[in-house]
Parts: structure tokens; C-alpha cells; sequence
């Protein structure tokens, strides 16, 4: 048993398609506030402030997964959108170019700290023009890193994958999964 401390309703589905036993528990962490302009140094500070604030929360009795993804294309942040024209903007830099996909967890027990820091890039055919104004009405896009799911509206545009397909929905269990083994 963990706590993922994460809101996420896609990490907990990874969790649960693993058959890793764990209880959500969004933990307070204003990642907005952070100053990082390099894409990896924003996921390992977001994912790191999250642990700190998880484990002030509720310490160390069960272990804490936290994580936190961003999505770069054309070498920009792109965090989550705030409304329709900025998830529309973000989208279109994304249309017919290479993604990264980012991805930073911390998992903390009282004996054991691990931190992974993985990759996942996609090429993407351009976007439909149709497609994207019917995701845009649809609001799928809010709360999503990149205002895009690799498992949803981008999959049919996917031209070529380096990486792992977990790391892309926020959380790398396979590399999380040995982890859990020795704890």
C-alpha cells in the first residue's frame, strides 16, 4: 500500500493496472510558483516540492509516490492550459512537430528515496483541422500537461514513439515496479 499523492485520475489508473494497492491523496504544492525554465528542472522541483509536502502531511508510516509531467514542443514549457485559446495555442505547437514528454516521480519510504527523471517523445502528423476545434469544445484538454492526452485525442496522429507510453500518462511504473518488489 502507498499514497499517491497526486489528483491524477490517469497515475491512479496506471497504479491500478499494475495491481498496486494505494490510496489518492492530492497533497498542496503551488508548482505555478515555480522559476524553472529547463523543462527537467521544473518536473524534478514539482515533483520533489509534492513529496515535501506530502510527507509533512502524513510522514513516512505508509510509503508516498509523487510526480509531476510537462510536455515541450519547439522548445516551450507547455504546462496546462487556462483556457480554450491557450489550450488552442499550445495544441497548435504541438500539430506536425516532436514532443517531449517528461516525467519526474518520487517514491520515499523511511529507508528508501527514489527519483526517476524519464523521457518519452512523439512525433505527431499534423492535427485535422476538424479534430482540433471538436477536442477543443469538448474540454478534455483542462487539467492536462500539454493540453493533450497521448492515450486520447493525439493517438491517431502519432507518427513515431521513443520511450515508455507510462512515462507519456505521468508515472513510469515500469520503472517504478522493482521498487515496490524490495520494499
Amino acid at each position: 500500500m502507498l499514497i499517491l499523492g497526486s489528483g491524477s485520475k490517469t497515475r491512479a489508473k496506471l497504479l491500478e493496472a499494475h495491481g498496486i494497492a494505494f490510496r489518492q491523496v492530492p497533497c498542496a504544492f503551488d508548482e505555478e510558483a515555480l522559476e524553472k525554465t529547463v523543462a527537467k528542472n521544473f518536473v524534478y522541483h514539482a515533483a520533489v516540492g509534492k513529496m515535501k509536502a506530502c510527507e509533512a502531511a502524513h510522514g513516512l508510516q505508509t510509503p508516498l509516490l509523487t510526480a509531476d509531467t510537462v510536455v515541450t514542443a519547439r522548445g516551450e514549457i507547455l504546462r496546462k492550459a487556462q483556457d480554450e485559446a491557450d489550450a488552442e495555442r499550445i495544441l497548435r505547437l504541438q500539430s506536425g512537430s516532436e514532443v517531449k514528454i517528461i516525467t519526474c516521480m518520487v517514491y520515499k519510504t523511511v529507508h528508501k528515496t527514489f527519483i526517476d527523471l524519464s523521457v518519452t517523445a512523439y512525433r505527431f502528423a499534423p492535427f485535422d483541422e476538424a479534430d482540433l476545434k471538436h477536442y477543443l469544445q469538448s474540454g478534455e484538454w483542462r487539467g492536462k500537461a500539454g493540453a493533450c492526452m497521448v492515450e486520447g485525442f493525439c493517438k491517431p496522429y502519432i507518427k513515431e514513439v521513443r520511450g515508455l507510453e507510462s512515462c507519456a500518462m505521468g508515472l513510469t511504473v515500469e520503472k517504478l515496479l522493482p521498487w515496490l518488489e524490495r520494499a
